[in-house]
């Protein structure tokens, strides 16, 4: 029996994508992507969502590549321009799921220093029972230890908690600790999923 659905942030309610500034900064696609996968990779960026400052990231990647000093700044000084905004589908499957009476929490990988821009730029977080941000835990996905950390701060079980996830390997983590799992691979699936999950008669 669900009682309580966990929902990544970025690919399935926010779209946030470092190319949609970087599109906008290099006049060459080819550049843009060896920039994004040899430079400041996803692996590099998870280093700040896992709490290292994007001030030190910057330093540590300037120093590393000088000919990119100015694209790597740009990664922190315009990293609102990579969020293009909410998934309106997504969101509204979860106004209706609290509507339904259901638990509602997070559970993200995300910088400590750019979360508040998002939560100061959605009012759908205000419908959140608790919210678990990797930045702030210094520990990210699919680390055991942050799901740990979401069932133990807000005494939930993982047995009816449902986690929805858009990466693979944070669904396997969560398959192993005892939660009820959907990938998000695309809006209609996840919605017909859910729809056979969880007990409306609850």
């Amino acid at each position: 029996m669900v009682k309580n659905i966990v929902f990544d942030f970025g690919g399935v309610l926010l779209n946030w994508n470092p190319k949609y500034f970087y599109r906008t900064y290099f006049k060459d696609e080819k550049e843009m992507e060896y920039f994004l996968s040899h430079i400041c990779t996803e692996e590099w960026n998870a280093e700040q969502d896992k709490g290292r400052s994007f001030e030190e990231g910057v330093r540590l990647l300037q120093k590393q590549y000088p000919q990119y000093a100015e694209p790597i700044r740009m990664f922190k000084d315009k990293w609102e321009c990579m969020l293009k905004g909410e998934f309106t589908r997504s969101v509204d499957l979860l106004k209706r799921l609290k509507g339904e009476g259901y638990g509602i929490y997070g559970l993200t990988n995300w910088s400590a220093e750019t979360i508040p821009l998002v939560y100061s730029k959605y009012n759908f977080f205000q419908l959140f029972d608790g919210i678990v941000v990797s930045g702030e835990e210094k520990v990210i996905k699919p680390d055991p230890k942050i799901y740990r950390i979401l069932l133990e701060r807000y005494n939930l079980t993982a047995e009816n908690t449902l986690f929805i996830d858009d990466n693979s390997a944070n669904i396997e983590t969560a398959k192993q600790l005892g939660f009820k799992t959907i990938i998000f691979d695309n809006f209609e699936n996840v919605s017909l999923r859910i729809s056979v999950l969880i007990d409306k008669k609850r």
